[in-house]
Formats: structure tokens, C-alpha cells, sequence
């Protein structure tokens, strides 16, 4: 599928490369494997990596062919002029960050390989470049402020009990006790394989809900155990969700009527998420000391996942575990405030 006829975000040299080998005549078993590998292919990387990729290329190729260059085989003098005017723009335009051009750098060898090209990011003519970017331009990383359970439940209280609103609460509170991207959440089927583009799915018990999901590296399950109270419970607002929702198959979190009577068929965007998340704590008065405009920029979908790296009162390993890190320095990462001058080295050392 072509980012051009399906919207999906894809480059058409991603899956569209797989082909027969020369040498092979075609046949009707070997053109339907041909099919299945093109399938595999296009489910290789995550559908926002290839939107962003797709974007980094479209982006690039523009440049090029208003400067009369070729974009199609890699070049590293013309893609090290390409980050110089990215981070230093001649047109006038805004300058990307470091690693907004990182990020390009890597769609740009991403496409090339799909064209069977390899583009040598160690060339002088762009490591020199990138470095010099580094040193004059970085900045350190900005992170979205983590958000404190009394924030949270704050902001799920301006929620009305309508359908819209019991979907809305179980988002806000599974994301923010699973410690999810927002792009998980919208993910997760009621089942195994209910769909193609699903990446896992929840199983609901007694004591609460393991939520199945794929990533990068293989399978992960997260526990989420029922709360003290209904209002607070996760496990609880995703059951009242799916009752009412009359959902049983198919993606967990999808789309409501207008007239917000029934759910529809189409999985909601994680741009949904991030919405939310910026309705609500506007609506709940979070942070009043700070402009709107502040207030709006501290906070993602991703003040959920550090919300409960931060306040979890619980060994950080069992964090790690839910949040499905590697290691304990990126979950680490994540705490904005835990155990921070906890151990005051000023004092140890007797000053």
C-alpha cells in the first residue's frame, strides 16, 4: 500500500521492492508468496515510523529538485548541505534541532535501503557536518512533566458517564496504570488477532486485566490490577466501556457516533490521546499558575507513561517490567521526581 493511495504513511519503495528473482518465472503459488512477503514487509517497521520516514523523504526529495538534484542515489556532499541548510536555513524558515536532523538522517537511510542503495553516515561529509551541528546547536532533550494520580483523577472527574466519556476515562486511566505509549493503547484488540493492524490485546480477570502486546523486540504483558476504588479503577472503566459499547471483537478504543449512542467500526489515532490528555487537564484547572499556552506544551501522551515511572510507590524493577524497558537506566529516564535529593552528597561529605 502507497502512502499516495492508501494514506497509510509508507514509502511506495517499501514493500513494493519485494519482487521474484530474475531468474524465476512467475506462477499463481509463487506471486500469492509474493503477496504475503510484500505484507510482512510493510508490517517491518511501525506505521508512525514510516509516516515519519515518508515525510523525511518527500521532504528531502523537495529540496533536491529545487536545486536542480537528483535525490534517488545517495550523495553524502549533497545530503551534508542538506543538514546545514536544515540547521542553519538560508531561506529563513525555522531551524530543526539536532536530533529532528538525527531523525531525518535516519528516514534518509531507511529509504535508501528500500531502494537498495546504502547511504555511509560516517562520511566525512556528513559526520563532520552533524557533529559541528551537535556542538553549536543541541539542546538537552525536553521532556513532558509526568502526571501525579491526583492530576490524573482530577482531569478523568470532568469526564461525563456518556459513551464518549466511559471510552475516554478507560483510555486515560489503562494508559496511565499500564504506563502504555499512546500509540499502544489505541492498538489493543479485545482479542488475539482480531485484526491485522492490531498490536496486542487484554484478557480480563477477577483481579484485573493482562494487557499482550508486540513490540520491537518480541512480547510483553502488563498487569493491571483493579483499583480501591471504582473511580479510580482501570480494570473497572475499561469493563463499563466495552459493556456499553457493546464491543466484543475488534480494536478495544474505537470511534463514537456523533449523536454519542453507539461505537463505530474505525480504531481511533493516537492523536486521540494526546488530545485528550490536553482537553482534560484544561478542563480540571491543572497547573493554574502557568499560561494556557504552558500548560498545553508540558504535557503528552506521554505524561501518562512517566506519570507512573514517577509516583509508583512500588521497586522500580517492577516498573521496568511495565513499562518494558531493558534496563533499569532508561526506566530511570522516566522518573522525573522519584528519589531525587533523596541522598544529599552534600551533607555526606560534611559540608
Amino acid at each position: 500500500m502507497s502512502q499516495q493511495n492508501d494514506g497509510d504513511g509508507r514509502d511506495p519503495a517499501d514493500h513494493a521492492s519485494i519482487a521474484l528473482p530474475e531468474a524465476v518465472a512467475g506462477s499463481g503459488a509463487l506471486d500469492r508468496l509474493l503477496d504475503t512477503a510484500r505484507g510482512y514487509a510493510a508490517q517491518a517497521t511501525a506505521e508512525n515510523t514510516n509516516k515519519a520516514y515518508a515525510a523525511d523523504w518527500a521532504q528531502f526529495a523537495s529540496w533536491c529538485r529545487r536545486r536542480g538534484a537528483d535525490p534517488d542515489t545517495p550523495d553524502p556532499q549533497l545530503i551534508g548541505l542538506y543538514i546545514t541548510d536544515c540547521a542553519a536555513p538560508q531561506t529563513g524558515g525555522p531551524a530543526l534541532s539536532h536530533a529532528t536532523i538525527e531523525r531525518r538522517l535516519s528516514g534518509l537511510a531507511w529509504s535508501y535501503r528500500q531502494r537498495g542503495f546504502v547511504l555511509d553516515r560516517k562520511d566525512r561529509h556528513i559526520a563532520s557536518v552533524l557533529a559541528g551541528i551537535k556542538r553549536a546547536h543541541a539542546r538537552p532533550p525536553v521532556q513532558k512533566a509526568p502526571l501525579a494520580p491526583e492530576e490524573l483523577l482530577a482531569m478523568v472527574g470532568t469526564l461525563p458517564f456518556d459513551l464518549r466519556g466511559l471510552r475516554d476515562r478507560a483510555i486515560l486511566l489503562m494508559g496511565y496504570a499500564g504506563g502504555f505509549r499512546r500509540s499502544e493503547i489505541v492498538a489493543l484488540d479485545v482479542q488475539r488477532d482480531d485484526t491485522l493492524d492490531g498490536k496486542g490485546w487484554v484478557e480480563i480477570a477477577p483481579e484485573g486485566v493482562l494487557v499482550i502486546q508486540r513490540t520491537k523486540t518480541g512480547w510483553k504483558e502488563a498487569e493491571i490490577g483493579r483499583g480501591s476504588s471504582e473511580q479510580s479503577c482501570p480494570v473497572h472503566a475499561l469493563e463499563q466501556w466495552l459493556h456499553f459499547a457493546k464491543i466484543d471483537l475488534g480494536p478495544v478504543f474505537v470511534r463514537v457516533s456523533r449523536d454519542n449512542t453507539k461505537a463505530l467500526d474505525g480504531r481511533l489515532s493516537d492523536k486521540h490521546v494526546a488530545r485528550l490528555i490536553k482537553r482534560t487537564l484544561l478542563a480540571a484547572g491543572i497547573r493554574p499558575e502557568l499560561p494556557e499556552k504552558e500548560r498545553l506544551a508540558l504535557f503528552s501522551g506521554h505524561s501518562l507513561r512517566s506519570g507512573l515511572a514517577s509516583y509508583a510507590e512500588a521497586d522500580e524493577r517492577h516498573v521496568q517490567k511495565q513499562l518494558g524497558h531493558a534496563s533499569v537506566e532508561m526506566t530511570r529516564r522516566y522518573q522525573r521526581r522519584r528519589d531525587r535529593f533523596q541522598l544529599n552528597l552534600t551533607k555526606a561529605a560534611g559540608l
